[in-house]
């Protein structure tokens, strides 16, 4: 028999994990861009 209280979770659950997931694509995205920016101004400042 199942437990009527995991069916009430399941959206809640899937929610939580979506949530997470923008969390992680911007955070990556972010780190992506501070890492381009960073080698950016270090190529800069070797060519002087």
């Amino acid at each position: 028999m199942r437990d009527p209280t995991s069916d009430r979770e399941r959206p809640r659950r899937r929610q939580w994990l979506k949530r997470l997931g923008w969390a992680g694509f911007l955070f990556f995205l972010i780190k992506g861009l501070v890492w381009l920016a960073v080698f950016l101004g270090v190529g800069k400042w070797l060519l002087g």
